[in-house]
């Protein structure tokens, strides 16, 4: 085994050199291609860098460099600088090495703090003291990891869940988590569309509420969005803010009253309750109909799409 001192360069074999933290990087084919072209028309620009452990040369920056040079028969030594580290700093190092320009993507700093984390002991404050970052940031990425459902973090990995969209499906359970993908690739939602029906779901009391939102989300999302309606509007005259209120409190009563009808109704009530509530059911029933009607008669004379 060669000593080298800290920021010698020097050649490596190619076949020499290790991999044992490529599992904090993610591949990317397009890129690795294109340095095979440019390993093949300008030759090595800059040295791969690695740090010794026991009798292997591991790479901490370079990984596309050398998968290029493998690929290509006549290269078959790399100039590498050496860095004389530990094990976390080997893992700090490969966040600092990419930190601008070429920054690495956020399940990437995941995998690393995570790795800081759980397999070299350090505190959360030791992990964002190392990285100069606040805590909150680490706390975020290893909550990409530690409160993703299993499906969900692999639909990360292979770049199928956004970092944005697995942070706001951190704040459910995993069983929820898993529910809420499937209705959002069910009916395309977008990632603001998610946060917001995560924000329903969190605020839910009961699991029927919750396979509404499911079921029908942009629905539950309108419902919401009419039950916080403004109780002023600059847009609008004194009698269009009368009217705004008026909308507000009915289409917040009308949507909760669906909600119960559609998962509890009949079967929340006590036989004493029925007789007394249907009076007030059957003029629900007619005043609904009639102020149905007279909407869309409003709406016809207003010419709105």
């Amino acid at each position: 085994m060669t000593v080298c001192a800290q920021g010698e360069i020097h050649w490596l074999a190619v076949e020499a050199i290790g991999e044992r933290y490529r599992r904090y990087r993610l591949p990317d084919t397009a890129a690795e291609a294109a340095m095979v072209g440019s390993l093949a028309r300008h030759g090595q620009i800059s040295p791969v860098v690695v740090c010794q452990r026991e009798d292997t040369p591991e790479l901490l920056d370079g990984f596309k460099r050398l998968s290029a040079a493998r690929a290509l028969p006549g290269v078959t030594s790399l100039e590498a600088r050496h860095l004389d580290v530990d094990e976390p700093t080997a893992k700090v190092t490969i966040l600092g090495l990419n930190g601008t320009g070429r920054r690495m993507k956020e399940l990437e700093e995941a995998w690393i703090v995570h790795a800081l984390v759980r397999e070299d002991g350090l505190s959360q404050v030791d992990v964002a003291e190392l990285l100069g970052r606040h805590k909150s940031w680490v706390c975020r990425r290893l909550a990409l990891l530690e409160r993703l459902a299993d499906e969900c973090r692999e639909d990360l990995r292979l770049g199928l869940l956004s970092p944005t969209m697995a942070r706001q499906l951190t704040r459910l359970p995993a069983g929820n988590q898993a529910e809420v993908m499937a209705a959002a690739r069910r009916e395309q939602l977008t990632a603001a569309e998610v946060h917001a029906v995560v924000d329903l779901i969190v605020a839910c009391s009961s699991r029927p509420q919750v396979e509404f939102i499911l079921q029908q989300p942009r629905r539950a999302l309108r419902q919401a969005q009419m039950e916080s309606l403004p109780a002023w509007d600059p847009r609008l005259s004194a009698a269009g803010n009368r009217v705004l209120r008026q909308l507000g409190g009915l289409l917040g009563g009308l949507g909760r009253m669906e909600n119960w009808l559609r998962h509890r109704g009949r079967a929340d009530l006590a036989p004493c309750d029925r007789g007394v509530l249907a009076p007030s059911f059957t003029r629900l029933t007619r005043d609904a109909r009639n102020v149905a009607e007279l909407a869309e008669d409003l709406l016809a004379q207003i010419d709105v799409p």
